[in-house]
């Protein structure tokens, strides 16, 4: 099936599913994760094959960890995912703003969903879980096309969900799972039907992407976040935070990838949170300064930085770690080298941390807390379709309020324009029902 009618497909299901009642879309989500729940045993077992293929065609760590479901947790993890959002309020139809513009002539703004989206993901299976969810629950129809490393789990969970929507009322063509073998390039020229594509995997694909498309693409290409341990900072807050940063799940896009040091903290103490890395067996990349304070660690993890080591995304138990005078140098340092992503101050001073959470220019912006919160489950949304350094649309982990735009409705009696000469338009008003 060529991609201008897989894309047709899903606009005319779009149609039908945006009016379908929140009740009857949560009803599809809950039969979705009973029927993955009922088959974890099958899934698990095609995730092993992916698993074998891509370790024997020596796939990078970070691709392997993102493809594996069986790690601790991450499989119930996305079930759950998909409760929490059919259990969400739902968003479609809300009245944000009510405006009497005349005697008889009301306006509304309401939520409404933005229609068909095009998920392009490599490895993390998961993705078909979680974006089938949000966006069934949101009312848009989708298109997922998974890369052929995932393919024995894909094809799988494809079946599972095709197979659970087919009892429900979610039109049978809202939700496609489509093969590798199907071509990206084709679906990437749809404009005329597909109104979003939001990109999972590297940042070669995603710049890939981004170039070969017309359609808006919501994502992001690099998860360069970056820690800064201000002079008065607490050292258990700061060991604890940027260990779980770091080791948590390195292979993440929220995982830590630099560590800016204020110049005044001690060397003693500086040691000690580089040795709190090293004891989990984080190779650090220094700059000479830091190099020469902890000459007395284990050399196996320590290497010198190199000048692209503060502009790189390591998705491994790697770290940049250098010193600033202090924290506007660090906010300079970040906003020149970050990602846009997610960053974080480690102190115990109000104002200072106040001006780096205004001075920051990224998507997340952390005081005392690990970058590894920067998750759409963490956040409260149940799951997330991705996470945007856009700066316009949505910011951040997507969840379903990134998945709505919204529509104008005028309401009137006969008023027309060569009639009208101003009224209330500047009154709010209290509605029940539109």
């Amino acid at each position: 099936m060529s991609g201008e009618s897989i894309a047709k497909e899903a606009n005319s299901a779009f149609a039908e599913l945006k009016v379908l009642t929140n009740t009857e879309r949560s009803q599809a989500l809950e039969n979705i994760y009973k029927s993955l729940k009922d088959n974890k045993s099958s899934i698990i077992e095609a995730n092993k094959l992916d698993l074998e293929n891509a370790k024997a065609k020596n796939l990078s760590s970070s691709l392997v960890k993102r493809l594996d479901l069986s790690n601790p947790g991450k499989f119930d993890s996305m079930l759950q995912g998909i409760l929490d959002v059919a259990n969400l309020p739902d968003p479609v139809g809300k009245v944000t703003l009510a405006k009497k513009i005349d005697e008889g002539l009301n306006l509304y703004r309401i939520t409404a969903p933005i229609g068909v989206l095009l998920i392009i993901f490599e490895s993390r299976p998961e993705v078909i879980a979680n974006i089938t969810a949000l966006a069934i629950k949101s009312g848009n129809a989708a298109i997922l096309k998974g890369g052929k490393e995932s393919y024995q789990t894909f094809k799988i969970m494809s079946n599972i969900v095709s197979k659970a929507l087919a009892e429900t009322k979610v039109p049978p063509k809202a939700i496609q799972l489509i093969e590798s073998r199907e071509d990206v390039a084709d679906l990437l020229d749809q404009d005329r039907y597909i109104d979003l594509v939001i990109p999972r995997g590297s940042n070669e694909l995603v710049r890939n992407i981004k170039s070969n498309t017309k359609i808006p693409v919501l994502g992001h290409a690099d998860g360069i976040c970056s820690i800064y341990v201000d002079s008065n900072f607490d050292p258990v807050k700061a060991k604890r935070i940027v260990v779980d940063s770091k080791t948590n799940y390195p292979a993440g896009c929220n995982a830590v990838e630099q560590l800016l040091l204020n110049k005044s903290i001690p060397e003693d103490r500086v040691k000690d949170v580089i040795r709190s890395l090293i004891d989990e067996k984080v190779t650090v990349h220094v700059t000479p300064e830091i190099k020469s304070v902890i000459s007395d660690l284990d050399q196996d993890y320590i290497v010198d930085a190199k000048d692209d080591s503060f502009d790189k995304e390591y998705l491994s138990l790697d770290i940049s770690i250098k010193y600033v005078d202090n924290v506007k140098d660090a906010i300079d340092h970040i906003n020149q080298h970050s990602s846009k992503h997610t960053e974080c101050i480690i102190t115990e001073d109000k104002d200072t941390a106040n001006l780096f959470l205004k001075s920051i220019d990224s998507a997340g912006i952390y005081w005392n807390a690990s970058t590894r919160f920067a998750d759409g489950f963490r956040y409260g949304f149940g799951t997330e379709v991705g996470i945007s350094t856009n700066k316009i649309h949505a910011r951040g982990p997507v969840g379903l309020e990134g998945l709505m735009s919204y529509q104008y409705q005028l309401k009137g009696d006969g008023h027309i324009v060569g009639e009208y000469v101003g009224g209330g338009g500047d009154k709010l008003f209290v509605h029940e029902d539109i």
